[in-house]
């Protein structure tokens, strides 16, 4: 009789092997759909924006200062942006995130 328990035992552990596996799956497939895509999607926006930078857009730099870019240096990776008159910044590319018109215009 003790036997046949711990041969329904271990038939039943290899079976709970099998299903944690696909639970594992599923939970990670979970994961991607709402965590991971989404990031990668807004990521892709963002170096859309950067690279479409051009003279006279008004920007958002990663500091949370506003202006506009005057110029863009694309072999550097460094634009210059006017955040009051005769006031320039030099930005790195990269940390420039928002179209401050776009952002206005949205409230």
């Amino acid at each position: 009789m003790t036997t046949v328990f711990l041969a329904a035992q271990a038939g039943g552990a290899n079976g709970g092997g099998m299903s944690m596996l696909i639970m594992m799956v599923v939970l990670f497939a979970i994961m991607w759909f709402f965590m991971i895509r989404p990031q990668q999607k807004k990521q892709k926006e963002i170096q859309k924006f950067q690279n479409s930078l051009a003279e006279g857009m008004s920007v958002v730099t990663g500091g949370g200062i506003y202006g506009t870019v005057k110029k863009v240096d694309v072999a550097s990776g460094v634009i210059e942006v006017e955040i009051a008159k005769g006031v320039t910044i030099r930005v790195d590319k990269a940390y420039v995130f928002k179209d401050a018109a776009a952002q206005v215009a949205a409230k």
